[in-house]
């Protein structure tokens, strides 16, 4: 059994023109440096399909917040621009998010960016 399952998912190495060190360095997107770094990531999305979770960590770093879902698949959230979630205690913010989808083999299923509006884009 433990054969069958150490061959799912795959490494995530690092991803060309991502500044991974910098992305963790801005948690919960204080800083907001989070959005100039997004487009190389996304530019990548196919390499995050499928990298496992431990992985995903490794790269970005923990999620700002992470969603329990249906049976064992989870969301990992992170924030691309400061705002109410940089207060104490960091409460839910409706500012743009990255959200990974792991489905029930623990791999990353779903890549998805809101949109960054001017408004709300880093200076």
């Amino acid at each position: 059994m433990a054969l069958a399952l150490s061959g799912c998912g795959h490494s995530l190495s690092s991803i060309p023109g991502f500044e991974a060190a910098a992305w963790r360095a801005d948690p919960y997107a204080c800083r907001n440096q989070r959005a100039a770094l997004l487009p190389p990531l996304l530019a990548a999305r196919a390499q995050l399909y499928e990298a496992r979770a431990d992985d995903v960590n490794a790269l970005l770093g923990p999620p700002d917040e992470e969603e329990l879902q249906a049976q064992t698949e989870k969301v990992y959230c992170y924030y691309l621009v400061a705002g109410p979630q940089c207060g104490p205690r960091h409460p839910r913010s409706g500012a743009p998010r990255l959200l990974l989808h792991f489905g029930p083999l623990g791999t990353v299923t779903e890549v998805q960016a809101d949109p960054i509006l001017p408004a709300t884009a880093p200076q």
